[in-house]
């Protein structure tokens, strides 16, 4: 059987077998009320916590409701450049702002109680829906970060729900705190909580049906900043301006609803990670641990092959700052890069030496020149690239493929001398490098040996990781490694098939996937986020587009109407699953480079390899702006496995394609 059989042959089997397992959903605490928002209908106590950051600040926000209806919350405020001593990687300031301040306000001079928590509705920014049947009033309370200041802003709005006057008082103060100035790498700070409302006195007489409102502004201060005059409302729709960016850029539309809103969010929380510091604008992966940093995983692998696609310029501009801190390092004897770059970029951290770090920046710096589709960006990486290729060159082994210390796990799970990640990724950034190369007009010596050493680390990967582990027919991750790991799925997103059959069974398999995702290694009970979405990223590259679509609809439902939401997460039980923001961006190349099979191949062309599952007859993805165009991409079925493919700018359509189910064609501007 050719791989297409094999894959129609395997979703049958794989599905069957786990027929029971996916059609019993858990029960959904959340709903979607719209393409980018949900809500959660409160029927019971429940606690939760959430992620949201701006360019200069992040918050993690525990809030939930308890027994007796009322709102709970904790605020922990990050400041990502109000550094502290170690200044380290974990040296961003922090401070808790504990408890609600609703009961601060009196109505007819009684203060409120009785609260029961309606909704709560996730958008980009949170929204609280109270009833005080006691006292007569409706409260709504609007919570969201600052998009560009250090300070994270709540609306509390109070309207009158009875047929009678009432008198309503707002609490006016401000708390101040003062951290160590020996604990401080710019001495003492200042943290605040101000109190104001639109009246000076905070006393409203409200009649049926009217509304009265007051904020808390949360800041940090500097010793010689000037005290912010923030409005709430003004604050708010700066957040909506850069939400509206992202709703309006890579747009995905499936028949499944779950999938294109889970993308919505996913896009929310891969950009506002973004922090403005004097290294330039560094994306982190936040956790209440990352900030003002970046990793070679986390933002060259991860997350800056991403943002070309999205057309948001601070994501772009954060992708170029971080390969320029990375350009830093190149050195003549090629010691290897470090694995992050810490402290607004004024120092760096390798915490297990080469865990292919250059490898992971050789593959996104590649993938991220090609997409960007500038020629000038391009130029400025092709040293890096080339520089990184080289480096890996020289860490083969005698077997052809090549070694590290570790790889992104850090030594949490054995990786041998030499893992199938890294050897993976240095295949793949031969590739781009060809194409790259080519478009930049370089040596033609040059790429033609990139194309040889890709073609001989192809069969290499094969002849030294191909093994049959637990019974399938699939990869070993390392010399020596006798169970199933679910980084075997990585070579599927490099364009590796040779093993596929086995490995699609192996990570769909009773020893791997559960019901948070796949498994880190089989016979334990960690899972990172990051393998399953390139499981499912893999899966549709390589034909088994129903497999994939079944359990990532289940996996989509989980983390987005689930008891945590609404992003990917990083892992369990570290971190007790923290919104890490580059997880987010995987999910969303899960769409572009998985289900619509994007490739890069020059500055103004890819290769696109639709996979519709069978469930669906169309599906689109629209105002992609890579490659120096903005275009939208719409498939829909013809007869049998025939695909139309249609691009289109400004809604007309410049190329149209018929073309086999999973088969790909090349797009050239």
């Amino acid at each position: 059987m050719n791989l297409k059989q094999n894959m129609g042959w395997l979703t049958a089997a794989v599905l069957l077998s786990c027929a029971g397992l996916l059609n019993a959903h858990e029960a959904t605490r959340w709903t979607i009320a719209s393409p980018d928002s949900i809500y959660w209908q409160v029927n019971g106590t429940h606690q939760d916590h959430i992620e949201m950051s701006g360019l200069k600040m992040s918050v993690v926000l525990r809030y939930g409701v308890n027994d007796r209806g009322e709102w709970m919350i904790d605020r922990n405020l990050i400041l990502p450049t109000f550094r502290t001593i170690p200044n380290d990687t974990h040296g961003s300031l922090q401070h808790h702002f504990n408890g609600d301040w609703a009961h601060l306000c009196t109505v007819n001079g009684q203060p409120l109680t009785g609260e029961k928590v309606e909704t709560v509705s996730l958008s980009g920014f949170m929204t609280v829906r109270s009833i005080y049947a006691d006292r007569g009033v409706a409260l709504v309370r609007t919570l969201f970060p600052s998009a560009s200041h250090p300070a994270f802003c709540e609306k509390y709005e109070l309207e009158n729900t009875t047929d009678r006057p009432l008198t309503v008082e707002f609490p006016s103060l401000t708390l101040s705190y003062r951290t160590d100035q020996e604990k401080g790498v710019e001495g003492s700070y200042r943290l605040t909580a101000t109190f104001s409302s639109s009246v000076k006195e905070g006393t409203f007489q409200l009649k049926s049906g009217e509304k009265a409102w007051f904020q808390v502004i949360y800041a940090g201060y500097k010793e010689h900043d000037r005290e912010l005059i923030l409005h709430a409302d003004r604050e708010l729709e700066a957040r909506r301006d850069f939400l509206r960016q992202l709703r309006n850029n890579l747009v995905l539309e499936t028949p499944n609803k779950v999938i294109n809103t889970m993308f919505s969010f996913a896009k929310i929380r891969s950009s506002e990670s973004i922090f403005d510091t004097q290294g330039g604008y560094m994306q982190s992966p936040g956790g209440e641990a990352y900030y003002a940093a970046i990793w070679a995983n986390d933002q060259a692998e991860y997350i800056n092959p991403f943002f070309p696609y999205l057309g948001y310029q601070a994501g772009n501009r954060s992708a170029m700052d971080s390969f320029s801190l990375f350009m830093r390092y190149m050195n003549d004897e090629y010691k290897p890069l470090p694995s992050s770059i810490i402290a607004e970029g004024l120092d760096c951290f390798g915490v297990a030496g080469d865990r292919g770090d250059v490898a992971m920046v050789a593959y996104g710096a590649a993938r991220y020149a090609l997409a960007s589709g500038k020629y000038g960006e391009a130029e400025k990486l092709w040293p890096l690239i080339k520089w990184s290729l080289e480096y890996c060159h020289r860490k083969l082994n005698a077997e052809g493929v090549v070694t590290s210390d570790s790889d992104e796990l850090e030594n949490r799970f054995p990786a041998g001398e030499a893992n199938l990640c890294t050897s993976s990724l240095y295949y793949d950034a031969l590739i781009s490098a060809a194409h790259l190369g080519k478009a930049l007009n370089k040596e033609e010596k040059l790429i033609k040996s990139y194309r040889k050493e890709a073609a001989e680390l192809y069969k290499n990967i094969h002849t030294y990781f191909a093994r049959e582990v637990e019974g399938y027919d699939t990869y070993r991750y390392y010399d020596g490694n006798t169970v199933l790991r679910s980084w075997i799925c990585i070579p599927l997103t490099m364009g590796i098939y040779d093993q596929a059959e086995g490995t699609i069974a192996a990570l769909f398999s009773d020893k791997l996937w559960m019901e948070n995702g796949l498994l880190t290694q089989s016979g334990t009970s960690t899972y990172w986020d990051r393998s399953t979405l390139y499981a499912f990223r893999g899966s549709y590259a390589c034909g088994a587009r129903d497999i994939a679509t079944k359990y990532l609809e289940q996996y989509s439902t989980t983390r987005l109407l689930g008891d945590h939401v609404p992003y990917a997460v990083e892992a369990w039980p570290e971190g007790n699953q923290r919104h890490l923001s580059t997880e987010s961006a995987l999910y969303c190349r899960i769409m572009t480079e998985g289900l619509f099979g994007i490739r890069p191949i020059a500055l103004n062309a890819f290769t696109l390899t639709p996979q519709l599952p069978k469930s669906w007859n169309e599906m689109a993805i629209r105002r992609v702006c890579a490659f120096g165009k903005i275009y939208d991409i719409e498939v829909k079925r013809d007869k049998g496995e025939h695909l139309l493919v249609f691009i289109k700018e400004d809604n007309k359509t410049v190329r149209k394609y018929k073309v086999d189910n999973g088969k790909s064609v090349e797009v050239r501007f």
